[in-house]
C-alpha cells in the first residue's frame, strides 16, 4: 500500500493550467507552516493544529525517506510558488482515507483549487486500493459543502461537537461538521443492510441517506 507519486496524481487529479503537484520533503516544513498559520488562523485550535508543529511532520508524515508512514501531506505549487496544501491519513487496515485539510492561499482562490480536493483524495484512495474515502467539512460557512456535492461525494451525516474552531476572537466552541464519503469500491464490495437489523431511528435515517438501498428482507 504505498502512496502514489506526485506526477501519479497529476495524471489521476489534473489541476488546473499552471499549477502542479509536489509532496512535502522536510526542506519546506518552515515554510508550509508559516503559510497555514497566514492562510489558516483558525488552525491553531482543533484537530489540524498538529500541522502547525515541526514534529508532527518530522515523527507522523511520508517524507522522502519515510514513506512507510499513514499520513500524507501534498503540495499544489504555482512555479515555486505554495498556492495550497491537502494533508490525508489512511487507515491500512480499514482501507479507508481520511482528508485531513485542505488549505489554498488567498492569492490563488480564484483559480478554484478547491475544486481539485476531493478529486486529489479520490486518486490517493484508488491508488493504494482503498475501499473509502471521507472528509469533514465545517458548517461554519458553506464553501467546502458545496465543493464536495459538486464533485460527487455523498453526505452521510452530521457530527456534533466533533472538532474545535475559533469562531470569534477568543472564542473556541465545539463545532456540527458534515461528514462526506465516496465509496471506491464496485456496488458488489458492499454489504447492504437488512431492515430487520436497524432500529427504526436507524432504518429511518438510513432511507433518507441511501433510497432504495436497504434489503429488506
Amino acid at each position: 500500500m504505498q502512496w502514489p507519486s506526485a506526477a501519479e496524481l497529476g495524471l489521476r487529479a489534473p489541476l488546473p493550467s499552471g499549477y502542479h503537484y509536489e509532496l512535502l520533503d522536510r526542506r519546506q516544513i518552515p515554510a508550509l507552516i508559516s503559510a497555514l498559520g497566514e492562510w489558516y488562523p483558525g488552525i491553531a485550535v482543533g484537530n489540524a493544529s498538529c500541522h502547525l508543529r515541526e514534529d508532527f511532520y518530522l515523527h507522523r508524515v511520508c517524507l522522502e525517506d519515510e514513506l512507510d508512514r499513514d499520513f500524507m501531506v501534498v503540495l499544489i505549487k504555482q512555479g515555486d510558488q505554495l498556492a495550497g496544501v491537502f494533508s490525508g491519513e489512511r487507515d491500512p487496515d480499514g482501507e479507508v482515507l481520511y482528508g485531513r485539510i485542505c488549505a489554498i492561499s488567498p492569492k490563488h482562490r480564484g483559480a478554484h483549487l478547491s475544486r481539485s480536493v476531493p478529486l486529489l483524495e479520490e486518486a490517493l484512495g484508488r491508488a493504494m486500493g482503498m475501499g473509502m474515502a471521507y472528509g469533514l467539512a465545517t458548517m461554519h460557512y458553506p464553501h467546502m459543502q458545496a465543493t464536495f456535492e459538486r464533485m460527487g461525494w455523498r453526505l452521510v451525516g452530521i457530527t456534533p461537537g466533533f472538532d474545535r474552531e475559533l469562531v470569534a476572537p477568543g472564542v473556541v466552541k465545539r463545532v456540527y461538521e458534515a461528514v462526506y464519503a465516496k465509496v471506491l469500491v464496485a456496488e458488489e464490495g458492499l454489504l447492504r443492510p437488512q431492515a430487520r437489523s436497524m432500529t427504526p431511528a436507524v432504518r429511518a435515517l438510513f432511507g433518507f441517506l441511501f433510497p432504495g438501498q436497504c434489503d429488506n428482507a
